[in-house]
């Protein structure tokens, strides 16, 4: 069932008494429920309160002209004036000058990165980047972290050091007993997660774009403007059909299948599927420069060569860190991002050669991030499990991933183990909302997406464009990378600019040649830096 939609008067003042006589989106002439009825009080509270600026927590990590504040938002919706939580916000202010020369201010440009688990406090750094800034002279860059998320009331679920525990097994085609151990695992963090956090129920999509309203309303802005990467594309869209007269523009980058019966189980299944694709990708990539890394000539040499450095991995882990877990997890980047593939390579080939430091560096747990890690895993899991209904029975799980384990290996159970838990989540499942708007009803949005992405496949984003009237999809045409906004593709950079500085869309249909790939190189270090999750 559509979750029901609170609806707001015009700028400067929210009318409560018309936002709780108005009907409820799409369900006829059914009240509002309690949480719209929540959700407007919050937002008045918000609009009245505003957001106080001032120097960051040194725990944020951003330069001085960041500033950032928080906002209050319900624990609960349905009881707006109990329990509250506050969420970290971030904002680099627009300068309204384009080098020299002069530009209209446009508000506030809010930013999610996906997850769930992803913080967007980062955003307002990126405008200082050549990519962004057109967009951030224009923009005052919004960034914030959602609930649960950094130090915006954060969910632990395990002690961070058990977590991110070292070395690790990755069985491609795990046995009974494995599979006996890990079910034991799954109950054990569902129930000590819901011990640990008695509001864990309130984690959820619905509430994100409830807080996404609230967080408008604090910003003083009429309308939102909105981008989100990822799973931020999905409670992007939550929040149009629920909200649509309160979007301004909304950009959707990397689009998660929003149709209700995907979200979460199937869309887990077609991702590792996805995730297949893109690794033969990477090692059709290696292969073609054998010259440089000695991996194999071809991708099933390649596959060879890593399937070697797994299994004495296995026997022996490097810098006693990095075994058949930690591996998996580095050359999963690899599928989300391009630009890792030559620092991955050539990783692999110094390993063979007797040289495991580049391995260290690059798959190694790191002490200090423990703890983000945790928590972000921690929301991941309570809101993909709070959003839907699960399997709960094992053979289920079992019958699904031993059938795609045969066509794709790399990610399935490995995904499915991360899932595994919300077969035994305790608290209540929701119905996800129906995401849909009608023509005329959301203003035109931008849909960017690569067309062989892993983590979101490109069937999702064209899913999106179906549901939402009026949207049109710009594809990066014969390219994987996840999350295209303001990467090294100028083409769809140049209609990410046209929508969000003048609210130009270009014809449905509108497609970009791919980036290029990247070049070899040996014996160099990976960059970390931002990223759609």
């Amino acid at each position: 069932m559509r979750a029901a939609a609170a609806r707001y008067g015009t700028a400067g003042s929210l009318v409560l008494t018309a936002l709780v006589a108005a009907p409820a989106h799409g369900v006829g002439d059914a009240p509002p429920s309690p949480e719209d009825r929540g959700t407007a009080v919050a937002a008045q509270r918000a609009e009245a309160t505003g957001i106080r600026w001032g120097a960051c927590a040194k725990a944020e990590g951003l330069p001085p002209f960041v500033r950032c504040g928080t906002v209050s938002v319900p624990l609960d919706y349905a009881r707006p004036d109990g329990e509250q939580i506050r969420l970290t916000v971030s904002r680099g202010k627009a300068p309204g000058k384009d080098g020299g020369r002069a530009v209209t201010r446009q508000g506030a440009l809010v930013y999610n990165p996906g997850g769930p688990g992803g913080s967007g406090m980062y955003f307002p750094i990126l405008g200082a980047m050549p990519e962004w800034k057109r967009i951030a002279a224009a923009y005052d860059l919004i960034g914030y972290a959602p609930r649960g998320v950094g130090r915006s009331a954060p969910l632990s679920c395990q002690d961070p050091k058990e977590f991110t525990k070292a070395p690790t097994s990755a069985a491609v085609h795990p046995d009974a007993a494995e599979k006996r151990e890990r079910v034991a695992r799954a109950k054990a963090y569902a129930l000590g997660c819901a011990a640990r956090n008695p509001g864990l129920r309130h984690y959820t999509t619905l509430n994100n774009a409830r807080d996404l309203d609230v967080l408008r309303a604090a910003l003083g802005e009429r309308k939102l403007t909105f981008m989100g990467a990822s799973y931020g594309t999905y409670f992007g869209a939550v929040y149009a059909t629920l909200y649509p007269s309160h979007v301004r523009r909304m950009v959707f980058d990397s689009a998660v299948d929003p149709a209700p019966e995907q979200i979460w189980y199937r869309n887990n299944l077609d991702q590792s599927l996805a995730f297949e694709r893109r690794w033969a990708d990477f090692r059709a990539w290696v292969a073609k420069h054998d010259e440089t890394y000695r991996l194999g000539a071809t991708p099933q040499r390649v596959q060879d060569s890593y399937r070697a450095v797994r299994a004495a991995l296995a026997r022996k882990p490097a810098g006693g860190k990095v075994g058949p877990g930690q591996l998996h997890a580095a050359y999963l980047k690899a599928g989300y991002y391009d630009d890792y593939w030559p620092a991955r390579a050539a990783a692999l080939s110094a390993y063979l050669k007797g040289d495991p430091k580049p391995l260290i560096e690059q798959a190694a747990p790191e002490p200090r991030g423990a703890a983000e890690e945790e928590n972000g895993n921690a929301v991941y899991t309570a809101v993909e499990c709070n959003d839907a209904a699960w399997p709960t029975d094992f053979a289920t799980w079992d019958r699904d991933n031993t059938s795609l384990a045969r066509v794709a290996p790399f990610e399935a159970w490995d995904n499915a183990w991360m899932n595994l838990p919300c077969a035994f989540w305790p608290a209540p499942r929701k119905q996800p909302v129906d995401v849909a708007t009608a023509p005329g009803e959301l203003p035109p949005t931008l849909i960017l997406a690569a067309e062989r992405d892993a983590a979101t496949p490109y069937t999702g984003a064209l899913e999106l464009e179906r549901r939402l009237a009026g949207s049109v999809l710009v594809t990066e045409r014969d390219a994987g990378t996840h999350g295209i906004a303001g990467g090294p593709n100028a083409c769809v950079n140049g209609h990410l600019e046209a929508y969000l500085l003048e609210g130009r869309l270009p014809a449905r249909g509108a497609g970009c040649a791919p980036h290029g790939e990247p070049k070899p190189r040996s014996g160099e270090r990976v960059a970390e830096r931002p990223r759609a999750l």
